[in-house]
């Protein structure tokens, strides 16, 4: 028996559509997202393997995403993140670091950028 009041209306459950990648996702894939966690950390939950060298702490690129529809749903960016974007391999207006940006209510639409710029990999 539900304890819901019948005019509160349920909270709507953000769903994410990430584009195909080549690599990490060729067919593209759309499923429901936890609100308050990390678009990387949604992603990986999914078994969408998203590179992220720095281990989520928001000291490399690696893993950029371009959020093409809710990008205004998203929490907002820091300093640091933006100082890092700079260095970001296909960077536009619609770019985040998926490690640090949080999932609100709103669904996404997000791109995993082709290329990433990954000193260690690349033995730099």
């Amino acid at each position: 028996m539900s304890t819901r009041s019948p005019d509160v209306p349920l909270a709507a459950v953000p769903k994410i559509v990430v584009l195909p990648h080549p690599e990490v996702c060729p067919e593209g894939k759309t499923y429901e997202a936890k609100k308050g966690i990390s678009i990387c950390d949604s992603l990986l939950g999914e078994g969408i393997e998203i590179e992220h060298a720095c281990e989520k702490s928001c000291a490399c690129t690696t893993c950029h995403v371009i959020v093409r529809q809710g990008f205004a749903t998203l929490s907002p960016s820091t300093e640091d993140e933006d100082d890092l974007l700079d260095r970001a391999w296909g960077l536009t207006p619609l770019s985040r670091l998926s490690c640090q940006a949080l999932v609100d209510d709103g669904d996404l639409v997000v791109e995993i950028p082709r290329y990433t710029i990954n000193y260690a990999k690349e033995k730099h």
